[in-house]
């Protein structure tokens, strides 16, 4: 067998490629590319890099191929790149790509605006190995500094319960998608990622896939990735609507399909919001509204004006001690408020008495 093929066989059985879409990608890349050189995995096992370039017009194409011809020959991490020029097409697509022309059993995923720790893939390998069907990511630090302090602190103090209980918040997947460190499988069995191009959330369509086929979450507990913050990042081109209609029909399937009646805690616009794009069996099930503010509570009622049904379904309003679980919270978690506080107060449990969609 020649070493070429033996590379490949390797890589197949316990390799590990690194799946790395890029799009104008030139400023970061040198400092992204140089920690996957410096991977304690190399000691381990095969690495592979596995670039798609979704139409740069910058020199990103250029950076990686001058890479894979010096350092990366070097390290003996097998590269492959190919890609097209022309108008993006989007980030799913290229991940697609790029997963079907890397050869490794697991995928690290990458972005190339991002630096990974030099233990990253080591770490999520040997999760990975023990936790077949299952999503491993990991906490993270954001560059620069302080940046969406709220949703850092969030992400990385989830439990291994609240991985799954807190999917259907506004912040997306509650392992973020530049720590997915899976077998190949895992990504296969869902379809691969949604092609649908620019403000497409493909990795909340395949997140939510994945849970659905009855697949796992796991964290690392430990910080592996510079997660960097700018302007130009993808998910700013994702329109908030269509995260919540994903959302909502996330909640409806897994949640309230399983729920005879409940009630939404927020009587104002997001808790109507929530009703309002409900289907109209999960709108009969609100038995109530609950607040804490006694404008909104002295109404008594909500009535859906834009509803078609006659007379017009009118929700009570009642205080958030009065509430009766199960519950839909549509309220922010970690403001400045006492929101956590009033919550405390009614001894319920996440999970069988509420569930967060904030």
């Amino acid at each position: 067998m020649s070493a070429e093929n033996t590379s490949a066989t390797n890589l197949a059985e316990c390799g590990v490629s690194i799946i790395l879409p890029v799009h104008n990608a030139f400023d970061w890349l040198p400092e992204c590319l140089d920690s996957v050189l410096c991977q304690s995995f190399l000691d381990v096992g095969p690495l592979e890099l596995s670039v798609y370039n979704d139409g740069s017009t910058d020199s990103s194409l250029e950076t990686i191929q001058s890479w894979k011809d010096t350092k990366m020959q070097e390290k003996n991490i097998h590269v492959v790149i190919t890609g097209h020029t022309g108008d993006p097409k989007g980030v799913g697509f290229a991940k697609n790509k790029a997963i079907s022309q890397s050869s490794g059993r697991f995928l690290c995923f990458l972005d190339a605006d991002d630096v990974m720790h030099k233990d990253r893939i080591l770490c999520q390998y040997e999760a990975a190995k023990k936790n077949p069907n299952t999503i491993i990511g990991s906490k993270f630090h954001r560059l620069p500094e302080k940046s969406t302090e709220r949703y850092t602190e969030w992400a990385n103090n989830l439990t291994s319960e609240q991985l799954y209980l807190q999917a259907y918040t506004s912040h997306g997947p509650t392992v973020i998608m530049p720590t997915w460190f899976c077998e190949r499988e895992v990504i296969t069995s869902a379809g691969g990622f949604d092609e649908g191009g620019k403000g497409t959330p493909e990795d909340l369509i395949l997140f939510y896939k994945h849970l659905s086929k009855g697949g796992k979450l796991i964290r690392v507990d430990e910080d592996l990735l510079m997660y960097r913050y700018h302007p130009k990042a993808e998910t700013f081109s994702i329109n908030e609507q269509t995260i919540w209609n994903h959302r909502v029909k996330f909640l409806e399937e897994r949640i309230l399909s399983q729920w005879g009646k409940f009630s939404i805690w927020n009587a104002g616009k997001q808790g109507r919001k929530l009703f309002c794009s409900l289907s109209l069996d999960n709108q009969k099930k609100v038995k109530m509204f609950c607040d804490v503010d006694d404008k909104k509570i002295q109404k008594q009622f909500y009535t859906y004006e834009n509803s078609k049904e006659k007379p017009k379904p009118k929700v009570p309003i009642v205080h958030f001690l009065d509430v009766e679980p199960p519950v839909v919270i549509c309220v922010k978690l970690n403001l400045s408020g006492n929101f956590e506080e009033n919550l405390a107060k009614l001894d319920f449990t996440e999970g069988n008495d509420y569930i967060h969609f904030n």
